[in-house]
């Protein structure tokens, strides 16, 4: 019997290798939002020590001009602050739409998978099958043989 050859191999392959790719996509989008979590922590450190430190020369009594501009950054703090919120709330919708690609991509190749054990299962049942028909065979010939040599 010739050597077990999964009729969709080569789709189960090509199936193996988008899986890979969407899921390294996963881990690119992943590693994106871990950039955008790590600066936005940056721009609440550096706006909460801007405002203490604007506290500080208030209270030291600067000029007016040194306060609006002190203000100005801290608003501007404050605005990239809540831009870098609305990247990490797209971001976050990106890997979940990635994540549901990923887990479709998963369940083709599990697909694949069992049909390839079935296909299996089939090939050894019929190899089985084949060896017992050789013994039988070869059975009932040997047994045709003693017959033929006991009348001869």
């Amino acid at each position: 019997m010739k050597k077990f050859q999964f009729t969709l191999q080569r789709l189960k392959d090509y199936r193996e290798q988008e899986l890979d790719r969407q899921k390294n996509a996963l881990a690119v989008l992943q590693g994106d939002l871990k950039r955008l979590e790590g600066s936005l922590e940056e721009l609440k450190k550096t706006t909460a020590q801007q405002s203490s430190e604007l506290t500080e020369v208030c209270m030291k009594g600067a000029a007016a001009t040194e306060i609006a501009v002190r203000k100005r950054y801290i608003v501007t703090l404050q605005q990239d602050t809540h831009i870098r919120e609305q990247q990490i709330i797209e971001k976050k919708a990106e890997i979940e739409k990635q994540l549901s690609v990923v887990v479709d991509a998963t369940k083709d190749v599990k697909t694949l998978e069992m049909l390839e054990e079935k296909q299996l299962e089939e090939y050894h049942a019929a190899e089985v099958k084949e060896n017992e028909q050789f013994i039988e065979e070869f059975v009932s010939g040997q047994t045709v043989r003693e017959k033929i040599e006991s009348l001869g």
